[in-house]
């Protein structure tokens, strides 16, 4: 929004790109030790933790494509230019389907068959990502690889990214939590939690769509000091948003039975997986807001806040509503994690009207890092 030279858009992009590939190469070189950590954390079954090993040792080695489809697919979204993210999205999915089929089914590989064709998935997604970058018609400008090697502007990057990572590690141990917990209940219940996490993980594809419009229209309002701008691009994305929720939570209660057929042929599961449907239908609609706020205050570098919400969210509301509703089981399980959606939801939005009151959304750049 402040008319910057697509200089700085390369810049951006280029020096993103350096951290994702050193930050998966020390994740190759050390994860016998955070794999080690991980497993002992969630206390698998011996039965389970056999097989996890062997996944995650093979799926670990999609980290370098991964982080820097990471850091291009978000140059993109920055750019509002949302096309080719939802190309390399597609094509990655599809082709992880593919090989799916090849190794689970066609040379019965099982969960190793499944790491490896997602590995495979992600290295191929990862390529489109970099021809579609080639493809930007974006020239390099002069003096680009000197400016790479400027330390300042990668510790500017970490400096404004550093309250993000907090975030998205409570964010992932939240979902790790939940599965260990899951995984105590039983196999069955980790099975069908397991399987409703996957279409809460589309329901969450529907809202963040939004999300993503969100961060780049709401930073480019601010950038531009338009503050009707921004709050009507805010207004506009959440109303999509709701709605987004609204049909996949009716989705899920008209098409629930065909849906749960098709993901497991066994009947305990499916049985659960009935049982559990109530918190499924509810989620999208509670978990709306975050994934609106979440963009919107992303888009305009508020990140401080999303970690101090997100700290509160999970040891204010998650564990403590976990600890004492232990008694009701699985029930009991997805009441925390709904709740945890929801104080994060309700907590940012407490957060936006705090700064609309102060106007402050719109203090210079320098000021929200």
């Amino acid at each position: 929004g402040l008319g910057d030279v697509y200089k700085r858009q390369l810049l951006i992009l280029a020096r993103s790109a350096v951290l994702a590939l050193v930050l998966a190469l020390l994740v190759l070189l050390l994860h016998p030790l955070l794999l080690q950590l991980g497993f002992t954390l969630m206390s698998p079954r011996p039965e389970l933790l056999a097989l996890s090993e062997s996944y995650a040792g093979i799926r670990i080695f999609s980290a370098p494509a991964v982080l820097l489809n990471y850091a291009i697919v978000g140059w993109f979204i920055g750019r509002q230019d949302t096309r080719w993210p939802m190309l390399i999205v597609v094509a990655t999915n599809l082709i992880n389907i593919v090989l799916d089929f090849v190794f689970i089914i066609g040379l019965e590989m099982n969960s190793d068959g499944a790491a490896l064709a997602t590995v495979l998935a992600e290295y191929l997604g990862c390529g489109l990502a970099i021809v579609a970058v080639c493809r930007s018609r974006i020239t390099l400008p002069a003096g680009l690889w000197r400016e790479l090697s400027s330390w300042s502007g990668y510790r500017t990057l970490l400096r404004s990214n550093r309250h993000l990572f907090v975030r998205t590690m409570l964010l992932l141990s939240s979902f790790a939590f939940f599965t260990a917990m899951g995984e105590r209940l039983g196999g069955d219940v980790l099975a069908a939690n397991a399987l409703l996490m996957q279409l809460v993980l589309l329901a969450a594809y529907g809202m963040d769509g939004f999300a993503f419009a969100a961060e780049g229209l709401c930073g480019q309002r601010l950038g531009a000091g338009d503050l009707a701008g921004f709050y009507r691009a805010v207004r506009r994305c959440g109303l999509w948003c709701m709605l987004a929720g609204g049909v996949m939570s009716l989705f899920f209660i008209l098409f629930h039975d065909p849906v749960f057929h098709l993901l497991t042929s066994i009947p305990e599961v499916r049985q659960l997986l009935d049982t559990y449907l109530p918190w499924l239908v509810i989620l999208p609609l509670v978990a709306a807001p975050s994934y609106l706020l979440d963009g919107v205050f992303i888009g305009s570098a508020e990140t401080r806040y999303m970690m101090i919400t997100m700290i509160f969210s999970v040891l204010v509301v998650y564990l403590p509503l976990w600890w004492l509703s232990r008694p009701w089981g699985n029930h009991g399980l997805w009441l925390a994690f709904i709740a945890f959606n929801a104080a994060r939801g309700w907590s940012l939005y407490l957060c936006y009207l705090r700064l609309g009151r102060r106007q402050a959304w719109l203090r210079p750049a320098s000021a929200h890092r």
